[in-house]
């Protein structure tokens, strides 16, 4: 959700590493995502694990995490901020699941837009084959107040980033993850993106997004985040208060059934989250009820996005209801390879 948006990048490196290029070509073409000519629909995953007690992201759990994504048909990874271990992006690989890496605006100046340094990385990565796309941002159009109360500040800033990955990685499409639609304004300011993702709360029926999309541009789209949270603040929609992981699965089930039936429009889904996030709302040692995020009142099925409970699995990588439903829903489904144009 959207308090991870200008999360600290936490693991740094300085060491200059050359990968031979060997990886697969990765590109758009009409309205679709290609990978070696291949048509790519993501059913994917954001992901940020930090373990119960701790406040910052690690991999201590990278083999067996990667081994539930596999179970449940996960072929994409969204990550808030650049993983720099080749050791943890080999995994990924041999793992057969690509990664969206995303690059806040200002990191402290480590692998951020406001530094340039997002360029390093770019550099230094762009060969390797676990990446799919560079994203730029997440849902900044929120937060004017973040760019000097001017949010043409960061589309100017977004459109020059984007420039410059063009130049130095042509191999990579670039993205942006917005709060919901763009508006004229965003799209004006950055025509040199080449697919959007869409960070979409609209209750369990996100559908209306694609309809919407169709309109106005001829690019291709997908949800960057989706989903819903196992925690009911109000007894609401027949779904009683408390945790209730039922709740969460039947809005992921048609949340994800409205995105597949769009496939025509839409390039994937990445589901909001992983794993549960006991560091957001309150003692990292415990799971915690609250949390805040604007923007959220359509977040299923109580308008209430309680931060520590979006995981698919839960801090002990127990599986949630959720992720059977997720299982069922991602290994069934078969993107048609019409061309989207």
């Amino acid at each position: 959700m959207k308090t991870l948006s200008l999360f600290t990048v936490l693991i740094v490196s300085f060491t200059l590493i050359v990968w031979p290029s060997s990886s697969e070509i990765v590109e758009v073409s009409g309205k679709q995502l290609l990978v070696d000519d291949q048509p790519y629909f993501m059913k994917g995953i954001c992901y940020h694990p930090v373990p119960k007690g701790e406040t910052t992201r690690n991999f201590k759990t990278i083999d067996q995490d990667l081994e539930l994504m596999n179970e449940a048909g996960i072929n994409t990874i969204r990550v808030y901020a650049p993983i720099d271990d080749i050791e943890i992006l080999d995994k990924i690989d041999a793992a057969g699941i690509k990664l969206i890496v995303s690059f806040g605006y200002n990191q402290n100046g480590v692998y951020d837009i406001l530094s340039g340094t997002f360029l390093d990385y770019i550099k230094k990565y762009k060969d390797h084959n676990s990446i799919l796309i560079w994203e730029l941002g997440n849902e900044y159009n929120y937060h004017p107040e973040w760019f000097d109360g001017d949010i043409q500040n960061w589309y100017n800033a977004l459109s020059a980033a984007t420039d410059l990955i063009h130049k130095h990685d042509p191999g990579h499409p670039v993205a942006t993850a917005h709060g919901d639609i763009p508006d004229k304004q965003a799209f004006a300011s950055n025509p040199n993106i080449d697919i959007w993702g869409l960070n979409v709360y609209r209750w369990d029926q996100p559908q209306s997004v694609f309809e919407e999309w169709k309109a106005v541009s001829d690019k291709p789209v997908y949800l960057s985040e989706a989903g819903a949270d196992s925690y009911m603040k109000i007894a609401k929609a027949g779904f009683q208060q408390g945790e209730n992981e039922h709740a969460q699965a039947v809005a992921n089930a048609k949340i994800i059934d409205a995105v597949f039936a769009q496939s025509d429009v839409a390039s994937g889904i990445l589901i909001f989250s992983f794993t549960d996030g006991l560091w957001k709302a309150g003692n990292p040692d415990q799971q915690d009820v609250g949390g805040w995020a604007p923007n959220s009142s359509g977040v299923p099925y109580d308008g209430a996005p309680n931060e520590e409970y979006w995981g698919i699995v839960d801090i002990n990588r127990t599986k949630k209801e959720t992720f059977e439903v997720i299982k069922e829903k991602f290994l069934n489904f078969l993107l048609e390879t019409q061309n989207k144009q």
